[in-house]
């Protein structure tokens, strides 16, 4: 089991409460990029598998269309192509221009993106909700507060596994739709997806609220815990390992005209 794994919590939280606040406030291509690969290096290092990475697909198609539309629309006097169309093309003749500032602007917005996919799952994926629950309110946050947080990362892979026997039981029927079906086709299907995954998290709120009211949820100021975190050498080690590289990066990414 890698370093990761054995970190308290609490640093964790932290580290990944910082390394959040990064991604925006880098805004050159090589100090986004420095701080993508850190992130990959981080989970290859943690052995974290990207297979348990939702959305690569919609993210990557999102990825090109941002870079494109940059090229296309973003700001910069340095272009690749100018005009786009020649003046001989009917209608948008000498219209239209491709931008070396679009594509770096482009290419630092998808580092960044890849850098916040990256981050979360280091967290999600290394630490149970309870681990997580008490990190956050060993750090000060009220229980309610961390009991919502951690709700919400239970609810992600739970919806996943319910998006795959809505379209499991959907393809059973006949409808291809999600597979084969063209991109038009793509958008009719998903209210046949959307719609029972909606009902089914009303009822599964709707039952977890009438379970909290059972127990009387919240009726302690203060909670007792069966584990409670302890800092190590190791995160003392690797909370400052991060501000040293947070605090390069930021010099790296001001000083980079």
């Amino acid at each position: 089991m890698s370093v990761i794994f054995r970190l308290d919590p609490r640093t964790k939280i932290l580290l990944v409460m910082l390394f959040t606040v990064m991604v925006f406030v880098v805004d050159k291509l090589p100090s986004a990029v420095c701080l993508a690969l850190s992130f990959l290096v981080i989970r290859l290092t943690a052995g974290i598998p990207f297979r348990k990475t939702a959305f690569v697909k919609p993210l990557a198609m999102l990825a090109v269309f941002i870079v494109v539309m940059q090229i296309l629309l973003g700001p910069g006097e340095s272009y690749i192509v100018k005009p786009l169309f020649p003046p001989s093309f009917p209608l948008l003749g000498g219209m239209g221009s491709l931008k070396w500032d679009g594509l770096f602007l482009g290419l630092t917005i998808c580092c960044r993106l890849a850098a916040l996919t990256l981050l979360l799952p280091m967290l999600t994926l290394t630490a149970s909700p309870r681990e997580i629950a008490a990190g956050l309110c060993f750090l000060g946050f009220n229980y309610r507060t961390a009991f919502i947080i951690t709700t919400a990362f239970n609810m992600i892979p739970l919806f996943q596994e319910e998006g795959r026997l809505i379209m499991d039981s959907q393809k059973l029927r006949g409808m291809r739709s999600f597979e084969e079906g063209s991109l038009a086709g793509k958008l009719k299907a998903y209210p046949s997806l959307a719609v029972p995954l909606m009902l089914g998290a009303m009822r599964r709120a709707r039952s977890a609220a009438i379970a909290m009211d059972a127990r009387a949820f919240g009726i302690y100021k203060t909670r007792t815990w069966l584990e409670r975190p302890v800092m190590k050498g190791r995160d003392y080690l690797s909370i400052a390992v991060c501000v040293v590289f947070s605090a390069g990066l930021v010099l790296l990414n001001f000083f980079l005209v």
